[in-house]
C-alpha cells in the first residue's frame, strides 16, 4: 500500500473514531439530562421575542410604553437579562437572602418596594467596590455616605453594613423625592447625582425622566431596574427556573453588644465559638483586626448561629476524623 492510500485509510479511521465518540457523548448527555429534575424545555436554549404588559410602572408611576424609544429601551434591558441566565439566576438566589433584610427598611421609611431592585443594578447584591471608590450594596461614595450619616474610618466602614447602608439610601431617596417630586427622578438621581440631574432639567426645560437626554448609563438605569422587576415577579415566564430549595437562605445570627475596645477580632471570634473569617463574613463593615471604641459608641456584632456557624473543625468532628482520613487515603490511592 502506497503512502497516499495509507493516509487516506488513516483519515477514514479518524473520522469513524470521531463519529463514534460523538455518539457516545450524546447518549451519555441524554442519560444525564433525563436524571435532572427539570424538563427538556427548561434546559433547552431558546431565542425569541418577549411579550410584556403595556402597563409597566415604577414605584406606582406609569412608564410611557407608547413612546417608541421607551419601549425599545425597556426591551433592550429585558432581553439582555432574560438571556444572561447565569447572572440572573445568581441574583434570584441572592435575593431570597437579602430582600427580606432590605424590604422592611424600605417600608419603615415609606420608600416604594420597587427601590429594592436598585441593589441588583448597583452591586448584584454584593459588597462591591467600584473603580471610583463606591462601596456596598447601594454603592455609596464616601462623601455621600457620610452626609447620610454613615461612619467611615480605618476600622469601620458602615457602607459594608447592609442594614445601615439601606437606611442611608432611604434618607437619600426621601431627600431626592422632596426635591424632584417624582420617585422615578429620585431613583435616577441616585445614579447621576441630584445636582447634575437638576442642571439637566433646567437646561432642557423638562422635568420628565423619559424626555431628558442624559449619559447612557443614566438613560439605561431605570430600564435596568424595570427589567429586573419584571423578571423577578415571574421568573418562570421568562425561562428562569430556580429551585426554592437551592435559593440562599437568610443568615441566622445573634448579636453581641460591644462598648469597649477589642484588641483582637480573632480572639473575639474564638471566644464566641466561630472563626475570624466567619466573623468578617457576617460583619464585613469591620475593616481592621481590632477596634477602638470611643466614649458613647455602641456596636452590634453579628455572631452566626446554626447552620451558619459551622467550621471545618466542626465538620471533621461531625463526620469523624477517622472517616475523613479514610476518604483522603482512598482519593490518594486513586490518584496514584
Amino acid at each position: 500500500m502506497d503512502t497516499k492510500n495509507k493516509l487516506l485509510l488513516i483519515s477514514k479511521i479518524s473520522l469513524w473514531v470521531i463519529a463514534i465518540t460523538a455518539i457516545v457523548i450524546s447518549i451519555r448527555a441524554i442519560h444525564i439530562a433525563k436524571q435532572r429534575p427539570v424538563t427538556y424545555d427548561q434546559i433547552m436554549i431558546q431565542s425569541h421575542d418577549i411579550d410584556f404588559a403595556p402597563d409597566i410602572t415604577f414605584a406606582g408611576e406609569i412608564v410611557p410604553m407608547e413612546m417608541f424609544n421607551i419601549r425599545e429601551r425597556y426591551e433592550r434591558e429585558l432581553l439582555s437579562n432574560c438571556y444572561f441566565h447565569s447572572n440572573t439566576m445568581l441574583l434570584l438566589k441572592r435575593s431570597t437572602r437579602w430582600f427580606p433584610v432590605i424590604e422592611p427598611i424600605l417600608k419603615q421609611y415609606n420608600i416604594p418596594d420597587d427601590f429594592k431592585y436598585i441593589c441588583l443594578v448597583e452591586s448584584g447584591l454584593t459588597n462591591a467596590i467600584s473603580p471610583a471608590g463606591a462601596v456596598g450594596f447601594w454603592q455609596f461614595m464616601p462623601a455621600t455616605a457620610k452626609e447620610m450619616g454613615l461612619t467611615i474610618n480605618k476600622e469601620v466602614d458602615m457602607r459594608y453594613n447592609v442594614e445601615a447602608e439601606t437606611i442611608a439610601a432611604c434618607k437619600y431617596f426621601l431627600k431626592a423625592y422632596k426635591r424632584f417630586q417624582s420617585w422615578t427622578l429620585a431613583a435616577a438621581s441616585f445614579n447621576i447625582g441630584s445636582t447634575r440631574l437638576s442642571n439637566n432639567i433646567k437646561e432642557q426645560k423638562t422635568n420628565s425622566y423619559y424626555d431628558l437626554l442624559m449619559a447612557e448609563e443614566t438613560e439605561r438605569y431605570i430600564f435596568r431596574i424595570l427589567a429586573f422587576k419584571t423578571i423577578f415577579e415571574n421568573p418562570e415566564k421568562y425561562g428562569i427556573f430556580v429551585s426554592e430549595e437551592l435559593c440562599y437562605k437568610p443568615f441566622k445570627y445573634k448579636t453581641v453588644t460591644v462598648t469597649k475596645d477589642v484588641d483582637s477580632w480573632a480572639d473575639f471570634a474564638k471566644e464566641h465559638g466561630i472563626t475570624y473569617k466567619l466573623l468578617k463574613v457576617f460583619n464585613p463593615w469591620l475593616r481592621s483586626k481590632s477596634l477602638k471604641v470611643h466614649k458613647g459608641e455602641v456596636y452590634e456584632i453579628k455572631i452566626p448561629t446554626p447552620p451558619f456557624n459551622l467550621t471545618y473543625d466542626d465538620y471533621e468532628d461531625m463526620l469523624g476524623k477517622h472517616n475523613i482520613e479514610k476518604y483522603r487515603d482512598s482519593i490518594n490511592d486513586t490518584i496514584i
